[in-house]
C-alpha cells in the first residue's frame, strides 16, 4: 500500500518546566526517535558548560551582539535566566516550518509567551510538573552540575515557574520519564494532524472527490 504524504507546515512544540523536572531529558529522547523535529537553537549570552558546542547546543554571543539581535528584531523570543540572556533567532525556525518540519523548544514561560504573542498557530506548549517538591529539589542535587546556592536559588524559582502551569495547552506529570516521553509523543502525533497544519489537503480532497 502507498503511504500517503500531505504537505503541512511544521509546528513549534514547546518543553518548559522548573529546572530538574527532566525536560531536557524528555527533548532528547524526542529527538533520538522522532525524525521529523529539530532542536530549536538559541543564541545565549552565558560562557559554555563542558561539552557543549557552538552551534548545536547554543549561539554564544556576547552582551552586545544579543542586543543587537534584539534591536534588530531578529529574535523570536528572547529573556534573562540566572543572569544570562537567551533568545530564538527567527530564520532557522520560519525555514524548518517552511519545509513542514517540526521545531522542539526547551525555554521558560516568559519564552512561551513571547512565541504565543507571535505565532499562536505554530505553537504546541506542554509544561512538565515534577511528581513532588522533594522530587524535584532530589534530581538537581543528583545532577551534581550546580553548586548548592545554585540548587536553592532554582528551588525558590520553581514555584513561580509551576505556577504558570494554565498558560500551557497540555500538562504531564514526570514521576516515570518513559511514560511522560509517550505522552509528548502523542500530542506530537495530534497535533501534526491538525486540519489547519495539513496545507495540502485540498488539493488531496480535490483530487479525492475527482476520482483520483
Amino acid at each position: 500500500m502507498t503511504t500517503v504524504q500531505i504537505e503541512r507546515r511544521g509546528l513549534m512544540l514547546v518543553l518548559s518546566s522548573p529546572s530538574g523536572a527532566g525536560k531536557t531529558t524528555i527533548s532528547r529522547r524526542l529527538l533520538d526517535r522522532d525524525d521529523e523535529i529539530v532542536m530549536s537553537v538559541s543564541a545565549t549570552t552565558r560562557p559554555p558548560r563542558p561539552g557543549e558546542r557552538e552551534g548545536v547546543d547554543y549561539l554564544f554571543v556576547d552582551p552586545l551582539e544579543f542586543n543587537l539581535m534584539v534591536n534588530r528584531d531578529e529574535l523570536l523570543e528572547h529573556a534573562k535566566v540566572f543572569d544570562h540572556y537567551y533568545g530564538t533567532p527567527v530564520a532557522p525556525v520560519e525555514a524548518a516550518l517552511s519545509a513542514g518540519r517540526d521545531v522542539l523548544f526547551d525555554i521558560d514561560w516568559q519564552g512561551t509567551q513571547q512565541l504565543a504573542q507571535r505565532a499562536r498557530d505554530d505553537l504546541v506548549s506542554v509544561f512538565i510538573l515534577p511528581p513532588s517538591t522533594a522530587d524535584l529539589e532530589q534530581r538537581l542535587k543528583s545532577r551534581a552540575q550546580d553548586s548548592d546556592d545554585v540548587v536553592a536559588r532554582r528551588m525558590a524559582k520553581a514555584a513561580d515557574e509551576i505556577s504558570h502551569w494554565a498558560e500551557y495547552d497540555y500538562i504531564v506529570v514526570n514521576d516515570d520519564i518513559d511514560a511522560c516521553l509517550a505522552k509528548v509523543r502523542a500530542i506530537l502525533v495530534a497535533e501534526r494532524a491538525r486540519r489547519e497544519r495539513q496545507i495540502g489537503l485540498l488539493n488531496f480532497v480535490k483530487l479525492l472527490r475527482d476520482g483520483q
